[in-house]
């Protein structure tokens, strides 16, 4: 079965529904076809602990703020997927659950749009299907060998089935340092990064990130030369949990290894530490598989935009997938601005409004 909508949006976590926010105050025909059975986007798949770098009040999508969470300065993932369920709710925007789009075309002067429950032909496609789905580990020599257990950040939960185990934790990012504290106190930690640990000063958080990344977007689109934006503070947002457990001394990274053997990994100068199991956290890639067939991707696996429009392609915009569509466009106080600017975008291209000046 074929349907059409002016504008199909790929994903229904927190950037395509703040499209879906701004395309139906433009009165835009829209849908949102969403791979997730339920409300919350990838939010509802993260481990327990996992807190907010910024106050609910910060983290909020345009229309709606998050309210505060009982108890919590920084609400966890469960208090956002109850957030992104109100908002899909409030807002009456046209989510269908449970549908897998496999592949967006070209056809005549519409995008044919394929889902494993029937196809759209659509005016225009806003793809936001985030990075969770597609993580990323490095190619250590070796790790086939290795004789324990290996798991991404996706496939982590919670402390519970890690006791007296010897687990090492990759990665000097945030969800590293938020997992490695997680554990520190269960079991025999190791906690490994590619560099020393930078932790951002205790009083910044989201609500700063937000505004460097800002700055450094508009520095760069307008020549000035690049102010080093987020990657200029540090790596490691000090949430309480991570701020806790560095100050107990719990969090002491090692440099990172060279290769795995059938024991565990090993290093440089030849020394070695055994090991029941191996955490990657190591981030991810955009998930883009099913834009494949128009072959806009670069090099860096990255489709070229301006603002957020495909340059190789007017009718489709690309949003969340981090500040090379949009400043901080992968957090939920981020994608709003982008959001937004991708709707309006295609509401003057649809000629349903005229051209708007920008804010």
């Amino acid at each position: 079965m074929t349907q059409r909508a002016d504008v199909v949006v790929i994903g229904g976590g927190q950037a395509g529904l703040a499209a879906g926010y701004h395309l139906r105050r433009l009165r835009v025909d829209f849908v949102i076809l969403d791979a997730q059975p339920t409300p919350g986007g990838a939010w509802q798949h993260t481990w327990d602990s996992l807190r907010l770098f910024s106050p609910a009040a910060y983290s909020s999508l345009p229309g709606r703020l998050m309210p505060p969470q009982s108890g919590e300065t920084y609400p966890d993932a469960g208090h956002v997927v109850e957030y992104l369920a109100e908002y899909e709710k409030r807002y009456e925007l046209p989510v269908q659950h449970g549908v897998h789009v496999q592949a967006v075309r070209r056809d005549g002067d519409r995008l044919w749009v394929e889902a494993d429950s029937g196809s759209w032909r659509a005016r225009a496609v806003i793809s936001a299907t985030g990075t969770w789905s597609r993580p990323f580990r490095p190619a250590i020599p070796g790790w086939e060998l290795f004789a324990g257990r290996q798991l991404h950040t996706v496939g982590y939960r919670r402390p519970v089935g890690f006791a007296g185990q010897r687990v090492i934790v990759v990665g000097g990012g945030n969800s590293g340092a938020q997992i490695a504290a997680d554990l520190a106190s269960h079991g025999e930690l190791t906690w490994v990064t590619q560099r020393p640990p930078r932790f951002l000063p205790d009083a910044i958080d989201g609500r700063v990130l937000f505004d460097v990344a800002t700055t450094r977007r508009r520095a760069l689109d307008s020549g000035a030369g690049d102010t080093g934006g987020v990657a200029s503070l540090g790596d490691i947002v000090a949430v309480p949990p991570v701020r806790d457990a560095r100050d107990a001394g719990l969090l002491k990274a090692e440099p990172m290894f060279t290769h795995l053997d059938a024991h565990g990994p090993v290093w440089a100068d030849g020394t070695s530490t055994a090991a029941d199991v191996i955490i990657w956290c190591t981030g991810f890639r955009p998930a883009l598989s099913h834009l494949a067939p128009l072959g806009l991707r670069d090099q860096r696996g990255h489709i070229p935009t301006g603002g957020t429009r495909a340059l190789g392609e007017p009718r489709l915009h690309l949003l969340g997938y981090g500040d090379w569509t949009g400043p901080a466009s992968a957090t939920l106080i981020g994608v709003g601005r982008p959001a937004r600017d991708a709707a309006r975008e295609i509401a003057q291209r649809l000629g349903i409004v005229e051209k708007c000046r920008p804010a």
